[in-house]
């Protein structure tokens, strides 16, 4: 008998109300069982990533897919000080925005993301996307333990 696995934790930074309910439909379309965190700005993702206030008691986000274009705090911010921080930079940062502008794209990587996606217009490709992207982060690649 295989063993339960706990859902994969994943954080969703994002202010659009209509691509959070996107992503969790692709996400419970996906073939691993995933627990979602959304905040909605740069300010509460740090807080979350940190376990500070509210979020004292979240989840390590074995993934985070990360907007750029964020009220607060910018998504490109948010990247940076998350790839500086010794105890989260492992943590794998999906660049999923609307952008799909060469400066932002080369940005991205700069600071260290693991991946950028552009976010697709046609529906079927944004949730064969967000799926697609679940599965590979989590269930075939390797990562260090916490």
């Amino acid at each position: 008998m295989s063993p339960v696995l706990a859902p994969a934790q994943i954080l969703l930074v994002e202010d659009n109300p209509g691509d959070v309910r996107l992503v969790m439909e692709a996400l419970n379309e996906a073939p691993i069982a995933t627990h979602m965190h959304v905040v909605e700005d740069g300010v509460e993702a740090l807080a979350y990533l940190r376990r500070e206030g509210k979020f004292a008691s979240a989840p390590r986000p074995q993934l985070i897919l990360l907007d750029l274009n964020l009220p607060r705090k910018d998504g490109r911010d948010v990247l940076a000080d998350v790839k500086r921080d010794h105890d989260l930079r492992r943590i794998p940062v999906i660049v999923l925005t609307s952008s799909d502008a060469e400066q932002d794209i080369a940005m991205s990587y700069d600071l260290h993301a693991n991946c950028f996606i552009s976010k697709p217009v046609n529906l079927e490709k944004f949730l064969f996307a967000v799926r697609t992207v679940a599965e590979f982060w989590l269930q075939h690649v390797k990562l260090p333990a916490e």
